[in-house]
């Protein structure tokens, strides 16, 4: 999991971030500002300084912030001088936006604030749905407003074109001033408190934040248009109160709470995608009448609560159907503030000694957590204190045992460090000046109900204990700067610090003067150099081993011929009568022969019509081993090539997940010694992805690429990895990226084995802890009635009232279950909104009758309706896959590397496509460091779905719109090249996914259509039109050698050659069973094979 960031600010008004991977804070330094309070977001923090101006800071990215601005052209044909600006005057503004009712010309667009600058000039858009028109861009149609072509016809008396003109946002890592929108000097009203949330909100444009403040005047404002394209907003707009609001707080979904001059609370309701503002105000009482709330702060299904005695309250079944809960819960520790950040952590300032607290043991299951742990992070303005030690150790001076250690007096110990919080129940005293700090009782658990009474401060909670008994170091000892050692914070924002339950953070413990002074002026070892090291040292023991073994290669090897048999109880799915789950016991039995090679045989025992029987699979003849996602059993299937021609595998099922991982370990590991596959796969490996997404290797052999016998995919061997995604690349240099359900993106660590493979399955080294994040979708369906409208009642022959996608299969809420046993549920059902068609305000698509095709409004014909909903379920396991942070990705292509092309140079070129449509080139990608170091954008006029880069740096892409685009000039000396190149999609569609090999280049239609791009030349690398080569078809891979690929396949990698030259055909991918790759089917018209590389 990445890092993230907490937030602070201290009493001096800087600001101060703590990274979750450190245990250090950094100054966010700015010579002039000083800051009353910051509310952070994943994206940005906003906050408000003593100048009482609102500023907003945007981390860096290697991704801008772009926003296209366009206006629109309007002439209308004359008869004496034809089409000129000279409009009637019932038309639209010669120049207009897109609906020609605001006039906009060139000249009058500015920019919004001086934190934005102009990418380029002004500039026609000559792309038209996908296709180019003719020069100039216009458009035409029969009038004003009406459908517009790219072709002029006889009745075209009106035509457009659109200007396109791009800006950048310019202020990363800086505090931006967000400008008022009356007066450029000063705010509506001076604000006294901010909070930023609101990105969660059910299905709500991604990128899109909620910007709450309060004024001095005790109203609450609300940022308007607050977006990742516009990260300053656009305007503040007012929101009526009943009370007079003091502090405010805003969930990460749709909770918003308000604490009041009075000492109640006001929740906002209503919150939701369509209106973000909410709708009515609910009043929630103090937990006490004596002492009102001071301050609130909201999560995603808590709220917590400080009151004016500086006690802290947990507020009781909080959620998004109830947002004011129900009852209050006193919390030990008296608090300044509390703050509740990403799943529901909560951080607090202590009130006497305005520490900074973490609360720990907070988990789904006790959102209250259960202690309090102060943070000793060191700053960097405490460095000063080493100062003098790093001078010693730089002058060569050693420290003896006196000199650490009395370095190390002046930090608490981690049993200092790890303070729950005060006892409620009696006072602590405080050692003194000489003796040593008192080992202090403290509770786990430390929840209590509110009495309804007058209650007795000193009896119920003594003023003397405090968080100032938890002083940070022993009292007594002195420190020459007690101000750096002991910082006094003033607030704290946690929106974008993630901290997981599972999460080590280091925050809790300190390290001496000298360690700090010897850590600081340790040099950083780059990932890269560490990869060379253990290179080096690899090729040093080998060959070292051979100089051993050179004196007994005369001996011959002693081979010990054994039997060993393993045995157990599974079930078995009997394929004809009964089609039933059997009892049955298997037993492996692996033997080693005389050559010492090693081979097994599954045998599978069962009983039918109370008679014994047996079948048995050799496994030196499977092909694949494949869990089977089932919401009920831990399943799995034995592919045999024969079996996959039948499609009728073996399916085998444990009874715990346990057993299931242990069973198809071993059979993993005898397959693969059946076969002599061990270790990493090899730099040509073949990689795979399933459509439930599990990962398989298939090392290739010259038989596959020799066209006189093609060897069927049924025959490959295919050996899983652990992990979990939907896209791999690979290259034949070892660089393996994938991408998960969740955009996330992966790089390949060189292990192999993890998920259920353990032991002499997996490899030792470099398996980490991997996550993926899905969507389940069910539909809710209606049909009309001329009586009571849309009902869910629906004729005998229509579909389930709730059903999947095709309406053959009945999911109800209730019964729709995770995926499978290893998923679990993580967001309760919502509508999901980006459905294709479009949707009305409540999610619904509407169409004539099921099925048809759907939109989002409805006609006089629409007489049923369907609706998506939607919930996300997740998945953790292991494999030898790192996380690249932080930009989530949608496509991913690496250079296919031709046959002795390996001394070319150490970079590989690497593209991809966010998930935002962002076209990106990833710089320093080598063997030794495959994760590269950083992304360069590659600028566009509109967002991508899929780009890919051939073996002599074609770089070819796919727009959203479906139309091809080709990048100029990409060279290793320029890997961004320098323009695109507007190709023509093939007549009447819309392509989505384009691979491209050596020479050629291969796209896929929304319809499943492939087209192979002929007349591709090293003078012409765009080509001259497009071929039909296949339908049915679902992704395409091209390798180096212009070879095909299969469905949820690379072979990008894959540089053998068959045994004799000959010409080499392309097959499209086609859909395989259980997510398994199919026989290929040879394709017509296929560019033939050349002798050596073209290079374009």
């Amino acid at each position: 999991m990445p890092s993230s960031e907490l937030w602070a600010v201290d009493l001096f008004g800087r600001v101060f971030t703590l990274s979750t991977a450190g245990q250090q804070w950094e100054l966010c330094r700015d010579a002039q500002l000083e800051f009353k309070r910051v509310s952070a977001a994943a994206p940005c923090c906003w906050g408000i300084a003593c100048d009482n101006q609102v500023y907003v800071r945007v981390g860096a990215s290697d991704v801008p912030i772009r926003c296209r601005e366009e206006a629109y052209e309007n002439q209308r044909w004359n008869p004496m001088g034809g089409f000129c600006e000279a409009l009637l005057p019932s038309d639209r503004w010669p120049w207009s936006d897109v609906s020609g009712l605001q006039h906009r010309p060139l000249d009058g667009v500015a920019l919004p604030s001086p934190h934005w600058e102009w990418e380029s000039d002004w500039y026609v858009d000559e792309n038209f749905g996908g296709e180019p028109t003719e020069k100039g861009g216009w458009t035409y149609a029969i009038d004003f407003p009406h459908t517009y072509t790219r072709d002029k016809k006889w009745n075209s008396c009106v035509r457009r074109r659109r200007w396109t003109r791009y800006r950048r946002y310019k202020s990363r890592d800086t505090w931006a001033k967000i400008p008022s929108e009356d007066d450029p000097q000063q705010l509506p009203d001076p604000f006294s408190d901010l909070s930023v949330g609101g990105w969660e909100i059910t299905d709500e444009p991604v990128g899109r934040l909620s910007v709450w403040a309060v004024s001095l005047q005790g109203k609450v404002w609300y940022r308007e248009d607050v977006s990742h394209s516009n990260p300053e907003g656009s305007s503040w707009s007012l929101v009526d109160t009943p009370g007079e609001a003091v502090q405010i707080s805003c969930g990460p979904h749709d909770l918003l709470w308000v604490s009041l001059w009075e000492g109640q609370a006001l929740v906002r309701e209503g919150i939701n995608r369509n209106n973000p503002k909410g709708s009515s105000w609910s009043v929630v009482e103090p937990p006490t009448s004596e002492n009102g709330i001071l301050h609130v702060s909201a999560g995603v299904g808590v709220v917590w609560a400080v009151t004016k005695d500086r006690k802290v309250w947990f507020r009781r079944g909080v959620n998004s159907h109830n947002p004011c809960g129900t009852s209050w819960i006193e919390m030990v520790g008296e608090m300044m503030m509390v703050n509740v950040g990403l799943n529901d952590q909560v951080w607090g300032i202590g009130w006497a000694d305005r520490a900074l607290y973490f609360r720990h043991g907070v988990t789904q299951s006790e959102l209250s957590g259960k202690t309090w742990k102060a943070i000793v992070a060191g700053r960097e303005c405490d460095g000063s204190r080493a100062g003098s030690l790093s001078s010693l150790l730089s002058a060569g001076c050693f420290f003896g045992d006196e000199v650490r250690g009395g370095g190390e007096s002046h930090v608490p110990s981690n049993s200092e460090a790890e303070r729950p919080g005060p006892d409620p129940e009696r006072d602590v005293e405080v050692a003194g000046p000489a003796s040593a700090p008192a080992e202090l009782p403290w509770t786990n658990i430390d929840l209590k109900e509110p009495k309804k009474g007058p209650r007795h401060a000193a009896a119920d909670f003594p003023e003397t204990t405090n968080l100032s008994s938890l002083a940070l170091l022993p009292l007594g000892l002195e420190e020459p700067d007690s101000a750096d050692c002991h910082a006094l914070w003033a607030w704290v924002s946690g929106g974008g610090c993630a901290v997981e339950a599972h999460t080590t953070l280091k925050w809790f413990t300190a390290h001496s003067g000298l360690r700090a002074s010897m850590q600081m002026l340790s040099l950083p070892i780059t990932p890269a150099q560490t990869a060379a090291w253990r290179k080096q040292i690899f090729q040093q023991l080998t060959e070292r081993t051979q100089r051993e073994l050179e004196n007994f290669r005369h001996y011959e090897q002693a081979v010990e011929q054994s039997v060993w048999v393993k045995t157990g109880a599974l079930q078995w799915w009997c394929d004809w009568k009964p089609h039933k789950w059997v009892d049955v016991r298997v037993a492996l039995e692996q033997f080693t022969g005389h050559d010492g090679v090693r081979d097994s045989i599954l045998f599978i025992y069962y009983m039918i019509h109370e008679e014994k029987k047996y079948i048995h699979v050799f496994l030196n003849e499977v092909t694949a081993l494949v869990p089977v996602l089932n919401e009920a059993k831990h399943s799995f299937a034995v592919y045999t090539p024969e079996r996959t021609r039948q499609r009728w595998p073996v399916r085998l099922a444990a009874a715990t997940e346990q057993d299931m991982s242990d069973w198809l370990a071993l059979l993993n590991l005898c397959c693969c010694e059946s076969r002599r596959v061990h270790g990493r796969p090899s730099p040509q490996a073949i990689w795979s992805v399933t459509c439930k997404g599990d990962i398989f290797v298939s090392e290739p052999s010259p038989d596959l690429e020799a066209p006189e016998r093609w060897l069927p995919c049924d025959q490959m061997f295919w050996r899983q990895m652990g992990g979990h995604l939907r896209v791999v690349e690979a290259n034949s240099r070892g660089v393996v990226w994938g991408i998960g359900y969740d955009h996330t993106a992966w790089v390949y660590t060189g292990g192999y084995g993890g998920g259920c493979f353990q032991g002499l399955a997996s490899s030792t080294s470099n398996i980490y802890t991997q996550s993926d994040v899905k969507c389940v979708y069910i539909y809710e369906n209606q049909r009309w009635n001329p009586v009571t409208g849309y009902t869910s009642r629906g004729l005998p022959t229509d579909r389930y009232m709730w059903s999947d996608a095709t309406g053959l299969q009945e999911c109800t809420k209730a019964s729709t279950k995770p995926p499978s046993l290893q998923w679990a549920w993580v967001s309760d059902w919502f509508v999901d909104f980006s459905v294709p068609g479009g949707t009305d305000q409540e999610g619904w698509q509407y169409a004539s009758d099921f099925p048809a095709l759907y939109h989002g409004h409805k006609t006089m014909k629409d007489f049923v309706r369907r609706r998506c909903w939607t919930r996300k379920c997740k998945l953790v396991t292991s494999g030898p896959w790192l996380e690249v942070a932080p930009i989530a990705l949608g496509d991913v292509s690496i250079i296919p590397e031709t046959p002795g092309a390996h001394g070319s140079g150490p970079g590989i070129a690497l593209w991809a496509v966010s998930d935002k449509g962002d076209v990106l080139c990833r710089l320093g990608v080598c063997e030794l460091n495959p994760a590269g170091s950083s992304w360069l954008h590659v600028g566009t006029d509109q967002p991508f779905a899929s780009v890919s880069i051939g073996g002599c740096y074609q770089v070819w892409a796919v727009a959203r719109d479906g139309s091809a685009f080709y990048r100029g000039s990409v060279s290793p000396s320029k890997p961004a090249g320098d323009c695109w190149y507007l190709i023509p999609s093939p007549p009447k569609q819309r392509l989505k996914q384009v691979s491209v090999g050596r020479t050629a280049v291969f796209a896929l239609d929304e319809n499943g259509n492939l087209w192979y791009r002929q007349g591709v030349t090293p003078s012409y690398p765009q080509g001259t039109s497009w071929e039909h080569v296949s339908n049915n078809v679902r992704r395409v891979s091209v390798g180096p050698l212009d070879q095909g690929g299969w469905d949820h396949l690379s072979v990008r990698a894959s540089a053998t050659r068959a045994p004799r030259s000959s010409s080499q055909e392309t097959a499209g991918k086609r859909r395989g069973e259980q997510g398994l790759p199919s026989g290929p089917s040879k394709v017509a018209g296929a560019p033939q094979e050349t002798p050596n590389p073209v290079c374009c």
